[in-house]
């Protein structure tokens, strides 16, 4: 049985970032929170599916799940 492969980290592009709350809106899981001037935070890796939702819908492409190799 192959082994499921865990998020290492998030990276947001804060130059790119619109601030628009679309990562932390779509992500079913609770992984983002806006901090108090808008951008958005990995505050619960340890949640995330990799269901890349956030990397898709992100209309800037300013969110990028690193996974382990």
């Amino acid at each position: 049985m192959a082994s499921k492969r865990k998020v290492q980290r998030i990276d947001i592009n804060l130059k790119w970032c619109k601030r628009c709350g679309i990562c932390v809106a779509f992500c079913p899981k609770g992984v983002y929170e806006k901090d108090p001037s808008g951008e958005p935070q990995v505050s619960n890796l340890e949640a995330c599916t990799e269901c890349r939702m956030c990397e898709l819908y992100c209309p800037e492409y300013a969110v990028m799940v690193i996974e382990e190799a």
